[in-house]
């Protein structure tokens, strides 16, 4: 079934493509009957409503409110959201108040969302501006590359003249010589999954077919990150050109970006620069006088954290339930509309544009061969120094958390790096880490995407626990049983762990965890356990009290 939705989908093809046309329609003040676009794609209603119903941002029950407080690990563990909702509450009345998971400003806290636009910090003290829909000024993340080559923040994509003249060069290389330097460098995928980059490339250009895609995924959802924010908004023309490489490399004509909703100056940005572009002949027909044509689109996500998996992001642009579909084939053979297409994130575009600019033999040279080059880094509010900075693999933990990030402002027990799905490494564990995948890994953490949430010392882990579940519950796009379930029967656990009706039983617990972990069909509830099992090992005496040993 899925295969004829694609299909259906791909008729009409990226640029009024199936999502857009679901979410304007959904969106709009007066919406058209979906039996209508149903004709036109020559799908069932039925489809439709499912694709419809699935995102959180096209329900009838989230349009109804005008203001969305954040509700991601960072802010949480800040304290800082149940008064700002009463604040909000208070202006807006009980019911127009409403929650979103990571709205991107870790670094500050008090974050909301209101007509459109991110507030956070101080901003909730100008509240009654910002509803009579005066502009305020607003601070911005600190940002710094302590890399000796900066791949990620330099200025060497900084205007439309130097995307010309880099696209220029580019345009004249062989397309084996351009994967040959993306395969020296030893660049990796910077969005958790770590798979090399030139190798990617290079399986698409030669998988057989006569339309290819490429795809910036830009749904970046984990809390404690930015670094997408940060790419989108001060370097999108190093986004940008890595995908039009990219195209020009495997044969494509047409990209998109997915952007996610909650990221709203992103958006903003991106397609600005897609314009200006345009206007330079940079992209569309005969870029630069030559044969190759690119053009780009951008999707703008409808709150849904599954869209970060590849698979689910694919079939969310192709107006399908954004559910994980199981691999092989993998998108550089079949993806979007079955045609061989590439998922980068982000941040592995502009890597990618770093290397080709400033050679990939000074990429290679930092850390080491799987951990190669320079990661962009977050550190939240809770540190002295909050913001994003380019740091090379390979750096002390310790030395980026005290001299980098300064310390911390008050005492912290443990850190969640790497989003939700991401390990809670202890403090102590931390003069044992280096930036590096494969540490993490083998100590049974995970880097994804390098981002950092810091866990009081007086915040119950059994709370951040019931924060994990009651995030997997949901967000998993409800395909496998044991997603599904399991995310839902673990929140039941520590439901009644709240309320006070029953302890919580560790065996089955356990037993739930590896279920999960062994029989879920993607990262998000398959790797859920991970911090879940870190916790009840780092921090059991902390919850012996509230667990009973035999079911």
């Amino acid at each position: 079934m899925s295969k004829n939705i694609s299909n259906l989908s791909g008729r009409i093809g990226l640029k009024d493509n199936l999502f857009q046309k679901i979410s304007e329609n959904s969106l709009s003040k007066s919406p058209k009957d979906i039996k209508e676009i149903a004709k036109e794609y020559n799908l069932g209603v039925s489809t439709l409503h499912g694709a419809e119903s699935f995102y959180e941002f096209l329900r009838p029950s989230h349009r109804e409110k005008k203001a969305f407080v954040c509700n991601g690990s960072a802010c949480m563990c800040a304290g800082t959201q149940d008064k700002l909702k009463e604040t909000l509450k208070s202006k807006l009345g009980d019911d127009k108040v409403g929650e979103m998971f990571c709205l991107g400003h870790c670094y500050e806290n008090k974050a909301f969302h209101y007509d459109g636009e991110n507030y956070a910090g101080n901003d909730i003290e100008k509240i009654d501006q910002i509803i009579k829909g005066e502009k305020i000024d607003q601070d911005k993340y600190f940002s710094k590359s302590f890399a000796s080559t900066s791949f990620l923040m330099d200025d060497k994509l900084s205007t439309i003249e130097k995307f010309k003249n880099q696209l220029g060069i580019i345009l004249n290389k062989d397309k084996k010589e351009i994967v040959q330097s993306l395969l020296d460098s030893n660049l990796t995928g910077r969005g958790g999954a770590g798979f090399p980059t030139g190798m990617k490339w290079d399986f698409c250009s030669k998988a057989p077919g006569d339309k290819k895609y490429v795809i910036c995924n830009a749904d970046e959802g984990d809390s404690g990150a930015f670094s997408d924010r940060y790419l989108l908004e001060d370097q999108p023309l190093k986004v940008i050109f890595g995908m039009v490489v990219c195209g020009y490399v495997i044969g494509s004509n047409e990209g998109v970006l997915y952007i996610r909703g909650e990221y709203p100056k992103s958006i903003e940005a991106i397609n600005g620069c897609i314009n200006l572009l345009k206007q330079e002949g940079l992209l569309g027909e005969n870029i630069l006088g030559t044969n190759f044509k690119f053009d780009l689109n951008i999707c703008i996500g409808q709150g849904a954290y599954i869209c970060g998996e590849e698979t689910a992001l694919i079939a969310s642009i192709e107006g399908r339930r954004a559910e994980v579909d199981v691999r092989p084939p993998f998108p550089v053979t079949e993806g979007l509309y079955k045609k061989p297409t590439v998922v980068n994130n982000v941040e592995t575009l502009a890597a990618a544009s770093g290397i080709l600019l400033n050679g990939a033999e000074k990429f290679a040279a930092i850390g080491n061969k799987k951990s190669a080059g320079t990661k962009l880094v977050c550190l939240d509010s809770f540190f002295n120094n909050p913001g994003i900075y380019e740091i090379e693999m390979g750096t002390p933990m310790k030395k980026i958390f005290e001299e980098i990030g300064g310390g911390y402002k008050e005492p912290v027990k443990a850190f969640q790096i790497g989003g939700p799905l991401g390990g809670v490494v202890p403090l102590s564990e931390i003069e044992n880490l280096n930036l590096d995948f494969q540490e993490f890994t083998a100590k049974g953490f995970m880097l994804g995407h390098a981002s950092v949430v810091s866990i009081p010392k007086d915040f119950p882990m059994t709370e951040y626990i019931h924060h994990l579940f009651e995030f997997s519950a949901e967000e998993s796009c409800g395909k496998c049983f044991p997603g599904r379930l399991g995310s839902y029967r673990g929140k039941e656990m520590f439901d009644q762990f709240k309320s006070k009706t029953a302890k919580i039983p560790l065996k089955l617990l356990n037993e739930l965890l590896v279920t999960m972990q062994k029989g879920c069909l993607c990262a998000l509830c398959g790797a859920i356990p991970t911090p879940i099992m870190n916790i009840l090992k780092y921090f059991g005496d902390e919850m012996k009290n509230d667990m009973v040993k035999d079911n």
